[in-house]
C-alpha cells in the first residue's frame, strides 16, 4: 500500500484558533505515524472574506508548531497553485467534464425560492431543493433575467461510506440532500465542487475534518464519482466547543494560537491538544515525536470536546 497522503485545509478569514490546530495535529500525526505526506491548501475561495496576509499567519503558526507540510505554498511567499482563488481554469475544466456528461443544470431561483420551495427542513436545518429548474425548457430559461448559479443532478439513491471515527454513514441524495450547487452565479465555485477537485489532484487519501462536514460527504463523494476521480478515506473528528459549550469560531474571535504564543511553549500546547484528543491522560507538555509514539485513531473520542474552563 501507498503512504498515506493528508492534508491541511485552512481559510485565511482569520487567526486560527484551537479547533482548527486540534484538526491539523490529528492530520499530521495520522499522515506522518503512516509515513506519509501533507499537503497544505489555501482555501480562499471567498476573497471577500479571505486575505493572503491571513494566509502567510496561519502557515507561520503551523511552522511554529513544527506541523511541516511536505507539498504547497511557500511559507513566505502568497499565492500560488495552491491557493484555490488561483485554481478556476481547472476548476472549468472539471465543471465542462460534468457538463459534457449532462449532469449539470442553471439554476435560477433567489436563495428565498430555494427556501420557499424545499422539501421540509432536516432535523440538523439542511433544506432539500426539489429540482424546480432542473425541468425547465430552452424557452423557460431563455425567458429568465437573473444570472444562474448551477446546480448537479442527484440520483434517486443513498450514498454509504465508513468512516474512520464516526462509523458507518448513509444519505439518499434524493430524499436528504437535493440537487446542489457547484457554482455560484458570480462564477465562484463551490466549496464541494472545489475541493474534491482539490484533493483528486494533489493526491490527497486521507480527508481529517471535523464533524460538522459528515454530512456533507456524500455530496462529495457523488461529485468523486461523476468525475472519475478514487474516493479518499475520511475520518471526521469531534468538534471542540469552548467551555460554554458553544463551537468555536474566527469570527468570535475564539482563542487564536497567536493568543496562545504569547503564555504556552509550543510543547504545553501540544500536550494540551493532546489531551483534549484522549492521547494522554493530562496535559502534560509534549513533543510531536513523543505524541507520534502513542497516536491511535483509537483514543480519539467521537464526540464532541468540551475546553475545560481552567485550561487556556
Amino acid at each position: 500500500m501507498k503512504p498515506a497522503v493528508g492534508r491541511f485545509a485552512p481559510t485565511p478569514s482569520g487567526f486560527a484558533h484551537v479547533g482548527n490546530l486540534f484538526c491539523f495535529l490529528l492530520a499530521w500525526l495520522s499522515a506522518k505515524q503512516q509515513g506519509g505526506d501533507i499537503v497544505l491548501r489555501i482555501e480562499d475561495l471567498d476573497t471577500l472574506r479571505t486575505s493572503d496576509a491571513l494566509a502567510l499567519e496561519t502557515m507561520d503558526d503551523l511552522l511554529w508548531l513544527g506541523l511541516t507540510w511536505d507539498k504547497g505554498p511557500a511559507p513566505e511567499e502568497a499565492g500560488g497553485a495552491y491557493y484555490q482563488s488561483r485554481r478556476t481554469d481547472i476548476y472549468d475544466t472539471y465543471f465542462q467534464a460534468l457538463e459534457q456528461k449532462g449532469l449539470v443544470y442553471p439554476c435560477y431561483c433567489s436563495r428565498t425560492d430555494v427556501k420557499m420551495a424545499s422539501a421540509p427542513h432536516l432535523s440538523d436545518g439542511r433544506t432539500v431543493y426539489p429540482g424546480t429548474c432542473r425541468t425547465l425548457s430552452p424557452a423557460q430559461r431563455s425567458a429568465q433575467t437573473r444570472i444562474p448559479a448551477w446546480r448537479i443532478q442527484v440520483p434517486p439513491q443513498s450514498i454509504c461510506f465508513t468512516d474512520g471515527l464516526q462509523g458507518l454513514y448513509s444519505q439518499n441524495l434524493e430524499t436528504e440532500c437535493g440537487d446542489f450547487p457547484i457554482r455560484r452565479a458570480d462564477g465562484v465555485y463551490c466549496y464541494h465542487f472545489a475541493v474534491t477537485v482539490d484533493d483528486a489532484l494533489m493526491g490527497v487519501t486521507e480527508v481529517v475534518r471535523a464533524k460538522d462536514l459528515l454530512s456533507s460527504t456524500p455530496q462529495q463523494i457523488y461529485l468523486y464519482e461523476a468525475l472519475d476521480f478514487p474516493v479518499p478515506k475520511f475520518i471526521h473528528i469531534p468538534t471542540v466547543l469552548d467551555a460554554n459549550g458553544n463551537r468555536l469560531a474566527k469570527r468570535d474571535s475564539s482563542i487564536s494560537l497567536q493568543d496562545l504564543r504569547r503564555c504556552y511553549t509550543r510543547e504545553q500546547i501540544l500536550g494540551k491538544l493532546a489531551f483534549l484528543a484522549g492521547l494522554q491522560p493530562d496535559d502534560t507538555p509534549k513533543s510531536l515525536e513523543q505524541l507520534l509514539d502513542v497516536f491511535s485513531w483509537d483514543r480519539v473520542p467521537g464526540d464532541d470536546i468540551r475546553i475545560p474552563e481552567y485550561f487556556f
